[in-house]
């Protein structure tokens, strides 16, 4: 009878309409059983996925059915990050409307996720765009602005004076607008709306010790980072002839008998007070060079205002200047330079002859020369020339001279944040309404929770000119006052889509509650998230975003824990021709070509074994060809000794072909479990298949049918998180009953599963020094490195020097001496 071969065409089909057939993968809340909450960060609905997305969601999906199989109630949901610009820029390339644009998306994609077989229970699928989800995006806004937490001020943005428009930070192309690389973009004052995220810096900071040992440590420094929590002082310098006062932020007070010009960001709203209107031009221009290049590409530049401020320490009299280095995102947007102790402030104050001063000395040195610094002196030392402070440590100088000023009324301790307030406003169409109108007499005016939601108009004409398009829309802009009655206008501007992010995976809970964004019950039952997996790139923006959320949540009653996950995965890209795979970069695999030439199968087996899911994975045809080899040989092995098995229980070994057979077996079943538990390295799990299959090939025909039984039936098991399809075919063809993922995760016997030892003798120049006792197969590298490490081998060696190292695995490792 000739040998079957495995068709991936026939049977995936078959098991994915089987699957949905019987809603296998529905979740429902259920008390009696521990829950598992894995998650995949939802996608963009960009047209199609490649194999970067399914290695994504293969390592989600692995996860879910691992936990299915030890009896967790898995919740593994699915759903769209639906708003955004690219709709827009479709509509404006292609004339189709972002909706009708979305949604083909998402029904495609939805197709693509399904015919690759997901675990996900998609009677929970979300989408961002529709009204049902971003009513709460706008319950959320207006209990925020209940508490202060939403407000409105006036904040740049980049434009476009060609287009007219305002433009996304992703539509500045070198400094240019996108659609016409000649036009520089210039920055704009408009009134925005703000997300007080940061009264919340302390607990962000604070709550992150809840998610050490489950977050990367690398993901958790950059937030710290991020947040940039500072403690220092805050000192008034009052502008001469003026009422203006220049409030400075400065971690260094010790220093600031050393300043010798105080320096203004270009955008601080006194920049404009003081500057000349003759050169407002200039400061425009620092403006927007800055935002072409960014600060730190920037040569340092400044611009004497004319203008003095007093130093309240000692009543010198400073120049005011506006400098391109000075950050208004950091501190107060002004800053003292003090050139002799801070690098950036030597470089800008040497440029334009401004005096340097040294007021810090070396605790066991004198005081730098001027004349002689090449470089600003920046460690703590000794304050000297610094009036009463002569002669204190800079840590005590900081104290007291804080102190000081509170006590005199010129400054005060204070904390700065490198986080600043969310600004969410977006002068776009595809995105959420803000629930505000504008009233002439009631002034800003909130929509009542029972008018929500503010739909998004359809009949909209995008053109990428001028401001938001719904400012076109006049049945939408014109409205009546909710409290006086009389004509009002609404609000045109979108919220940032990373609003719809930010809390997404609390919908998934209760995705069709028309009462409210969820049930707190269900949220108890669910949360905390047990896995979250995603890319690093979203370590300071979404991952930030959304804990504020939580925490704001938190605070309206309707969560009970601080934080959305416990733990997060953070996966490696894939890589093809030497760049990350993108559609820009012409280096895309399509899932779909994947799908049909391969099997989605060996998609997902490959994207796992390829390289730890940690790492970057370097996309080789090869290396799916040889694993799409590997499915059709252990294909053939299963079909060929099924009838074998059918109906045999398992009776332990009945010759030395069992027993080896059996041993590694189990080596297996632990080494993918231990996988699993510990540090997901998946590629090691699918190897321990591969070397399993090769040890059942070498020794077929000597197997007796009833350890063949009990190793075929957990091959499969363990084979079903990586391969579900396969695994499904293969358990049907041994003659068993159920769905793999329905079935106990097998266990292993702990001493069949120990690695079988082997004796390595050590040698020195020939001569036995020492054994070892080592796991067969020990590489060369680590016998090398365990022979060289051995107590009585390093004692040997002592004052030698070893010319090599001759590894005979399993055997001999034998040390040369000059």
């Amino acid at each position: 009878m000739p040998e079957k071969s495995y068709d991936h065409r026939l049977i995936e089909p078959k098991w994915q309409r089987r699957w949905e057939e019987h809603n296998y993968f529905k979740a429902v809340e259920d008390p009696s059983r521990p829950k598992f909450y894995v998650l995949e960060m939802l996608p963009y609905p960009s047209g199609t996925l490649h194999v970067g997305h399914i290695r994504n969601y293969t390592i989600g999906d692995a996860l879910a059915r691992y936990k299915m199989m030890q009896g967790y109630n898995v919740l593994h949901p699915m759903g769209w990050d639906a708003f955004g610009l690219p709709a827009e820029n479709a509509a404006i390339a292609a004339g189709v409307h972002p909706r009708k644009w979305t949604l083909d998306n998402i029904a495609y994609m939805k197709e693509q996720h399904r015919r690759y077989g997901f675990s996900y229970d998609w009677d929970r699928e979300i989408s961002t765009c529709e009204p049902e989800y971003y009513r709460w995006n706008q319950w959320f806004f207006l209990k925020m602005y209940e508490r202060g937490l939403a407000y409105r001020k006036e904040a740049l943005v980049n434009w476009c004076p060609e287009c007219a428009t305002v433009l996304a930070n992703e539509q500045v192309i070198n400094g240019c607008c996108w659609r016409h690389e000649t036009t520089p973009v210039e920055q704009r004052a408009l009134e925005q709306w703000f997300l007080r995220i940061t009264a919340y810096a302390d607990r962000l900071l604070e709550d992150m010790k809840e998610l050490e040992g489950g977050w990367p440590e690398r993901v958790l420094t950059m937030q710290r980072n991020w947040i940039g929590r500072s403690e220092g002082t805050e000192v008034e310098f009052p502008v001469v002839d003026s009422d203006e006062k220049i409030t400075i932020f400065t971690t260094r007070v010790d220093t600031i008998f050393g300043a010798t010009c105080v320096l203004l960001a270009p955008e601080h709203p006194l920049t404009r007070k003081l500057v000349p209107a003759e050169q407002a031009p200039e400061i425009k221009r620092m403006i927007d060079e800055r935002k072409r290049r960014g600060p730190e590409d920037l040569e340092k530049e400044g611009l004497f205002t004319g203008r003095y401020a007093l130093n309240p320490y000692n009543g010198e009299r400073l120049p005011v200047w506006v400098a391109n280095f000075v950050l208004m995102e950091y501190g107060t947007g002004a800053i003292m330079a003090v050139p002799a102790h801070d690098q950036r402030d030597f470089e800008f104050c040497k440029k334009y002859g401004i005096p340097i001063r040294p007021v810090i000395r070396p605790v066991d040195g004198p005081l730098p020369d001027p004349a002689t610094m090449e470089e600003a002196y920046t460690p703590d030392g000794v304050c000297e020339n610094s009036g009463e402070f002569s002669g204190l440590p800079s840590a005590e100088a900081r104290k007291r001279m804080t102190e000081k000023a509170q006590r005199e009324g010129f400054g005060r301790f204070a904390v700065s944040y490198r986080l600043k307030d969310w600004g969410i406003s977006r002068q776009r169409y595809w995105g959420t309404p803000i629930p505000i109108i504008y009233c002439p007499d009631c002034g800003i005016v909130p929509v009542p929770e029972d008018q929500l939601p503010v739909l998004l108009p359809l009949n909209v004409r995008i053109t990428g000119r001028g401001r938001s398009p719904l400012e076109q829309v006049p049945e939408f802009v014109n409205v009546n006052c909710y409290r006086c009655g009389k004509p009002a206008r609404r609000e045109t501007d979108t919220m940032d889509t990373f609003v719809d992010s930010s809390w997404y995976f609390y919908r998934y809970c209760d995705p069709h509650n028309d009462k409210a964004p969820f049930d707190p019950e269900k949220i108890a039952y669910w949360f905390p998230i047990d896995q979250y997996i995603g890319g690093v790139e979203h370590a300071i923006l979404h991952l930030i975003y959304s804990r504020f959320f939580t925490k704001v949540m938190y605070d309206l009653g309707l969560v009970k824990h601080k934080e959305p996950a416990k733990r997060l995965f953070t996966q490696g890209m894939v890589v093809k021709d030497g760049a990350k795979m993108s559609k820009s970069k012409g280096n895309v695999v399509s899932a779909d070509y994947m799908a049909e030439r391969y099997g989605t199968d060996t998609a997902r087996l490959f994207a796992l074994f390829a390289a730890p899911p940690e790492k970057d994975l370097d996309w080789q045809d090869q290396g799916v060809e040889g694993i799409y080899r590997f499915i059709g040989r252990l294909y053939r092995f299963v079909t060929r000794n099924a009838d074998r098995i059918r109906g045999v229980t398992p009776q332990g070994p009945q010759n030395d072909a069992d027993r080896r057979a059996l041993r590694k077996l189990h080596q297996t079943v632990k080494r993918i479990t231990d996988d699993f538990e510990t540090r997901w390295h998946f590629n090691t799990s699918i190897a321990a298949i591969m070397e399993l299959l090769n040890e059942l090939t070498a020794l077929e025909g000597q197997l007796s049918a009833s350890a063949l039984a009990e190793i075929l039936e957990k091959m499969i098991l363990v084979l079903g998180p990586f391969a579900p399809y396969l695994a499904e075919e293969l358990w049907e063809e041994i003659g068993r009953q159920g769905p793999v993922f329905r079935q106990s995760w097998p266990s292993y016997d702990p001493e069949l599963a120990k690695e079988e030892l082997v004796e390595v003798v050590i040698q020195i120049d020939g001569r036995v020094r020492s054994r070892l006792r080592v796991a067969a197969g020990t590489s060369r590298e680590e016998l090398e490195r365990l022979g060289l490490e051995d107590e009585r081998v390093r004692q040997l060696l002592d004052g030698k020097q070893v010319a090599r190292v001759i590894v005979v695995p399993d055997k001999l490792v034998n040390i040369v001496t000059r």
